[in-house]
């Protein structure tokens, strides 16, 4: 497979395989995986789809970028630009820019998910709300695995569920909630230049952050990105993330 050129960057494109879902699978199965007690926090769940991906049809961002996008944020900036563009390419995951219009988080990145409703696990949660998101129907027979419980400042224990999304899958986002559903190449999210860290005087712990294309993920997303990427793909088996901070303006 050849490489990806992002800007001055070269990363080897992953194949999207069935040795690919045997890897992630395995390694996922081998994860000790911690979870955490709800104590009068919300439950929540969220899909990290694993799809294919085209780099030329996939490769383009259409949302608009405002001139103040990146006024606040505690990083390092230079040379970014806010779009999600020349990412895509082999296997890749969902990502979401949520709606403009959405009352909470308005406008920013998300994995595909939201709260647990009743008595649902986290992997139907997780494929519900994918469903209803995305308009992506899959069955629990596409659950990879699970990582760790990840607990976010605004009272939410948030697990994220692995996908198999499958090959040249459809996507129908809700406009009411996704402003446009991408889909980012595994090699963008193995970068040697990832992640990165930010302090902050709110906190003693680390901002993580994640570069994507030309933009910064931030935690929670970024945090279980970062799993994700160390575990299931990596095969670094029990690393964890729980120490990883995530932004004020996160913390509503």
């Amino acid at each position: 497979m050849p490489p990806s050129r992002t800007g001055s960057r070269v990363a080897h494109v992953i194949p999207f395989t069935p040795v690919l879902r045997d890897r992630l699978a395995g390694n996922l199965a081998r994860h000790s995986r911690r979870e955490h007690a709800l104590d009068g926090l919300r439950h929540a769940a969220v899909a990290i789809v694993v799809v294919a991906s085209d780099a030329e049809r996939d490769g383009h961002d259409p949302f608009p970028i405002e001139p103040d996008y990146f006024a606040g944020l505690p990083s390092d900036v230079t040379g970014l630009d806010g779009r999600m563009s020349g990412v895509a390419g082999g296997a890749a995951f969902l990502l979401c820019r949520r709606a403009s219009k959405l009352r909470a988080h308005a406008g920013q990145w998300a994995l595909p998910g939201g709260r647990c409703d009743g008595s649902e696990t986290a992997p139907e949660a997780a494929l519900r709300e994918l469903h209803e998101e995305l308009g992506l129907p899959l069955g629990e027979d596409s659950v990879l695995g699970l990582l760790d419980d990840y607990v976010t400042r605004s009272g939410y224990v948030i697990t994220p569920v692995v996908v198999w999304g499958g090959g040249d899958v459809g996507l129908v986002p809700d406009p009411a909630e996704v402003a446009h559903a991408y889909r980012i190449g595994l090699h963008e999210l193995c970068r040697a230049d990832s992640p990165r860290f930010a302090t902050i005087a709110e906190s003693n712990r680390p901002v993580v952050e994640v570069p994507l294309g030309g933009d910064l993920i931030y935690a929670p997303t970024a945090a279980m990105l970062v799993q994700f990427r160390w575990v299931a793909i990596e095969g670094r088996i029990d690393e964890r993330v729980d120490g990883f901070e995530q932004p004020v303006f996160a913390w509503r």
